[in-house]
């Protein structure tokens, strides 16, 4: 079958003017979705300052949880400028959202304990049942807080070990934190016989602890009777010092009881 020139021809014609109408035709949108992603870059980037400023704003407010919230606040405008640019070349958009849910629905499946981290370290963050540099214990874990991640706490172990704590585990069970209040009590108790003065026996205990520039004079130190046996009773101190002095005085009073009652016997 023969080549008809005269058809060949045609066909080219008709094939270069549809070209032609198809790169008019998307050259407005090419040129529409360019300038929709510059702009959309300029605009999140905005948005991501003002929220980071107007958090900044909120009293006490941590410095995690800004750059957290300012950064979706960003990808938040930057998805919405995805789906108009994919509007722009005819792309039914409905479509597209549904599937991005649908994929955001399988990845949070998939990484629910990561997600529930990260919640729990936003709560952590938010209501702050433990701050950088306190002594916290929660359940097992006990240590001196060094950093709250969105995944993970860091701890110092009193020994000096390595703690990563997920977040979830943190929020989730009580937390005793020894540094919050500023102060902290301790009670030493010693064993005396029943023959002694425990009237006596309370008040040199009282006066051990008030010697001690550590112990507070409010709540002011105190003695009772802790136990009472046939021939032994057990009497108990009781004193409050400031967090931060709490384990230089504790190791000295009860060195000095211990002296004292050394030197009563």
């Amino acid at each position: 079958m023969e080549l008809d020139p005269q058809n060949a021809f045609s066909a080219i014609q008709t094939g270069i003017r549809e070209a032609s109408a198809l790169v008019v035709a998307y050259a407005f949108s090419v040129i529409g979705a360019v300038l929709l992603l510059i702009i959309g870059f300029v605009v999140a980037g905005l948005v991501e300052r003002w929220v980071y400023a107007g958090l900044g704003q909120v009293g006490g407010f941590d410095l995690t949880l800004r750059r957290f919230f300012s950064k979706i606040a960003r990808y938040v405008v930057l998805g919405l400028v995805v789906v108009m640019v994919l509007g722009q070349f005819g792309i039914q958009t409905a479509s597209v959202i549904a599937a991005i849910g649908a994929v955001g629905l399988a990845i949070g499946l998939a990484l629910q304990g990561t997600l529930q981290n990260i919640a729990a370290g936003i709560m952590l963050l938010a209501l702050r049942p433990l701050r950088i540099g306190e002594y916290v214990e929660v359940g097992s874990v006990s240590g001196t807080v060094e950093e709250i991640g969105l995944f993970a706490t860091r701890l110092r172990a009193a020994d000096g070990i390595y703690i990563l704590a997920p977040n979830s585990t943190l929020w989730t069970l009580p937390v005793k934190n020894f540094t919050r209040n500023g102060i902290r009590r301790n009670d030493i108790t010693i064993t005396v016989s029943n023959e002694d003065d425990l009237d006596q026996v309370q008040q040199s205990l009282i006066e051990q602890a008030e010697t001690d520039e550590r112990v507070k004079k409010d709540p002011a130190p105190s003695a009772f009777v802790a136990e009472l046996g046939d021939a032994t009773a057990a009497i108990t101190l009781r004193y409050w010092t400031s967090v931060n002095e709490y384990q230089s005085a504790k190791a000295d009073l009860n060195k000095s009881v211990m002296n004292w009652q050394k030197a009563k016997v």
